[in-house]
Formats: C-alpha cells, sequence, structure tokens
C-alpha cells in the first residue's frame, strides 16, 4: 500500500530540509516527507567550509549577488530580489544561529561548527513533524491524474506535489529527462589546475594577486593565486574554472593559462616601473629583493625565468633581459595538463535547462506540481557561500508556490 503525503521533497541536502521546513511552519498541517537514498542527511552542509558551513555571502544586493553565478545569472534576479542573503540570515537567527562575517564576505556560524546548521534543520524538522526517510533510493517517478508516484527501493509514495533537491544525481536527470525535461550535461566546476613547470617548483604555498586568462579565449579572472605542489590554486584560478567550466571540458584540460603577477598592471606600466628602478636602484642586486607586492621567492624565480643571472645588478639588465622580465611578470606562460578537484567542495555546471522552469514558483513549466531547489538545476557559483545561497532561495520561493496551492 502507497504511503500519501501533501508534498514529497525527493534529497535531504541543503536545499531538500529548507524547503522542507518552510513549507511546514507555513502550513503545519501539510503532511510533508524527505526521501534521502543515503544512510545520512545533508552531508554537503556538514563538510562545508572545512566544516564550519559557509551558510551564505555577505552580498546584500540582488544585482551585485547574481554576478557571482557563471549559470544563473539572468534567472536569479527575480528569486534574489525575493529571498536574498539578508534574508538567509534574518532566517537562521530567528531560529537562534547567529551568523558571522569572515574578510573575504564569506558568512559562517559563530560557532564555527557546521553542526550548528545541522541540529537547527533537525530541531525544526523534529518539531514540524516532517518525516526523514532515510535509505529510500527512488527507482521511478510518473504522475497520475491527481498524484504523483514515486516508488523506491523499499516502499510506494503518492504525493500532490514533488521537489526535486537531489543536486547532481544522474540517475535522477535521466527520470527527469523521462518526464520530458532538457538536461544540460553535466560537467564539472570549481577546480584546481594541474601544472609541472620549473618556475613554481619550490614555490608551494607561495601567493600572489594575479590576474589570469586562458590563451586563445576570452576566459580571464582576477583575484588571490595559490602555488600548491600540484600546481595552481586560490580564488582567481576557482573563479576561472567556473566561469570557464564547459570551455576547459571541452579542451580536456589541456590548455595554456597566462599570468598576469602584477594583477592589472600592463605591460607598458610594467616596463616603466621596472627602467625607474634600474635608474634608483643601480647598484642593487636584480635578484636580492622583489620590487612588487609577492614573494621574494616568486620573484627570484621570475627573474632566474627572464635569463638574469643571480648577481645581476639593476644598472647593468641588458635591454632583451629588461623585455624577457616584463614577460614574465604580465604575460607568464604555463602548460595547464588536467585538474584537481577542490577540496570537497565539488560543484557541478550542469541540470535541468533553465528555460523549462517558473523562476517565480520554482515549479516546472512542463510538468504541474513539479518543483525544483538547488544544484539539481543548471546553476552554479564560485566559491564563498554562493551555492548555499541558492539553495535557500530556491527552497524558500518553492515553499511559498507550494503552501500557497492550498489556502
Amino acid at each position: 500500500m502507497s504511503k500519501s503525503f501533501d508534498v514529497i521533497i525527493a534529497g535531504g541536502g541543503a536545499a531538500g530540509f529548507f524547503t522542507a521546513i518552510n513549507i511546514a511552519e507555513r502550513n503545519p498541517k501539510l503532511k510533508v516527507a524527505i526521501l534521502e537514498r543515503g544512510q545520512e542527511v545533508l552531508g554537503k552542509v556538514r563538510i562545508s567550509g572545512g566544516g564550519r558551513c559557509n551558510v551564505t555571502h555577505a552580498c546584500f544586493v540582488p544585482d551585485e549577488l547574481v554576478k557571482f553565478y557563471p549559470r544563473g545569472e539572468k534567472e536569479l534576479r527575480g528569486p534574489f530580489n525575493r529571498f536574498c542573503s539578508g534574508d538567509t540570515i534574518e532566517w537562521f537567527e530567528h531560529r537562534g544561529v547567529e551568523l558571522k562575517i569572515e574578510d573575504d564576505g564569506r558568512m559562517f556560524p559563530v560557532t564555527d561548527s557546521s553542526q550548528t546548521i545541522i541540529d537547527c534543520f533537525f530541531t525544526a524538522a523534529r518539531k514540524l513533524d516532517i518525516q526523514i526517510l532515510l535509505g529510500e533510493s527512488i527507482q521511478s517517478v510518473y504522475r497520475s491524474q491527481k498524484h504523483w508516484k514515486i516508488d523506491t527501493n523499499k516502499e510506494n509514495f503518492l504525493a500532490e506535489n514533488l521537489v526535486m533537491a537531489t543536486g547532481s544525481n544522474p540517475k535522477m536527470w535521466d527520470m527527469l529527462q523521462g518526464l520530458g525535461h532538457t538536461i544540460v550535461p553535466p560537467v564539472p566546476s570549481l577546480f584546481t589546475f594541474n601544472i609541472k613547470d620549473p618556475r613554481i617548483k619550490d614555490l608551494m604555498g607561495v601567493s600572489a594577486l594575479a590576474s589570469v586568462r586562458v590563451k586563445g579565449t576570452k576566459l580571464q579572472a582576477s583575484g588571490p593565486l595559490l602555488i600548491t605542489h600540484w600546481g595552481m590554486s586560490g580564488p582567481g584560478i576557482l573563479r576561472l574554472s567556473a566561469w570557464g567550466a564547459r570551455e576547459l571540458f571541452d579542451k580536456n584540460y589541456q590548455f595554456v593559462l597566462q599570468v598576469n603577477w602584477l594583477n592589472d598592471l600592463s605591460a607598458e606600466e610594467c616596463e616603466g616601473l621596472l627602467r625607474t628602478l634600474k635608474q634608483e636602484q643601480a647598484k642593487k642586486t636584480v635578484a636580492r629583493r622583489s620590487p612588487f607586492d609577492f614573494p621574494n621567492r616568486l620573484w627570484e624565480s621570475l627573474v632566474n625565468a627572464a635569463g638574469i643571472g643571480t648577481e645581476t645588478r639593476w644598472a647593468d639588465l641588458s635591454k632583451q633581459e629588461l623585455q624577457a622580465l616584463v614577460n614574465q611578470l604580465i604575460n607568464a606562460e604555463f602548460r595547464v595538463n588536467g585538474k584537481s578537484t577542490f577540496k570537497e567542495e565539488f560543484v557541478t555546471a550542469g541540470g535541468v535547462d533553465l528555460k523549462e522552469v517558473n523562476f517565480k514558483t520554482m515549479e516546472s513549466r512542463l510538468q504541474p506540481s513539479l518543483y525544483f531547489a538547488g544544484e539539481v538545476l543548471n546553476i552554479d557559483a564560485i566559491t564563498g557561500g554562493f551555492n548555499f545561497q541558492n539553495a535557500w532561495t530556491g527552497g524558500f520561493i518553492a515553499s511559498g508556490a507550494i503552501t500557497d496551492k492550498f489556502l
């Protein structure tokens, strides 16, 4: 015999819990269940931000917030005008969870523990009598005249409304395709670059504010760049990987990365600065000390790569050596050979085609009473709390649309 619910939410992650709680709070009479295929819920919440849970970002203007989303920028503008970062802070504070802002804008619970967020969700779910059903792997989903029929490996369910909050789950995307939805093929986003190059070989841990671009494309980004034992990482690289997710996938992660170690300085400006140094520090050794705002070790490596001897003085720099140093500083080229996952915070670009979703309700344009929240959609963002904000906003809007139907 089938178990019957007003709302079934597929997926026990951030988007699923947030949707369920908001539905049950708006209308406590509704019978709500979360179906989770695994044996535990909120796994990504637990590991996010190194176990601290990067809940959202201190960007409170919707038109600015959408710029952090390589996919979903246009579609999220309306939703963010209804539920934005400030609303997230208020939502959690109302439930006893205070958030703090860090220097880079990321927001965490003041406890610095993701368990605080998990406890908040579990407390609310218990209080609202939301059923959390574990080990329920959905095998099929189909629509009858009045209900959704959801069959799992254990039992059968009926629901008036179905919310898909299943994240990057290929099996669920296949089912949605069977219901007529277009799935944009998934590719990795937020990854670091594998580079073997003598210029960075012994510089693990060195960081610099740099701008980076993929040679022969329009892909570019800027921000802190971190040299690692496998290549390059840091916010600048991660931004580039997010915006270039599909293009870099097509290149099989084989490309030339151009790095400007002086961030926004042009070749002409750099040459002017070096010529000034050549006059003002004529008797000093070029390689000895970095005249720029990055570590001496990196400066020494770039000086060496320009073919300048370790004892060469500024006054003795030839025109060719000066030009070679400008090139190493402003347009250093590195061969990228593959990628590495960024910590456990993997993000996928791809999912349900956004044209098939009504962003005023988060309802499918093809199937009535089918809703979406979170990464099941072709929406993703750079690191910094933005992917969670998409989950909260989508869940909030879907919950409002669903409960309005029962008024």
